[in-house]
């Protein structure tokens, strides 16, 4: 996972696979990539989150369907 860290005066780390890296000293190629990972982090947990949304949605209306269900007779 990508971590840049950026705390006050110090400069931004990345902190990648257990080590870190002097964020601004990293080639533009690097620096894109790093960006790019951190998008796409973003995108992932907004999609998690869609989701976990759809499933209480459904989760709801599968309990008003089960309440109204209860009035119909099944079929044998």
């Amino acid at each position: 996972m990508v971590s840049p860290n950026t705390t006050g005066s110090q400069p931004p780390v990345l902190t990648f696979e257990g080590k870190r890296y002097d964020l601004n000293s990293l080639p533009d190629e690097l620096k894109e990539l790093v960006r790019g990972m951190q998008v796409a982090d973003a995108q992932l947990r907004m999609h998690e989150d869609t989701l976990k949304v759809l499933a209480v949605g459904r989760q709801s209306m599968a309990s008003q369907l089960n309440d109204k269900l209860q009035a119909i007779t099944p079929l044998p």
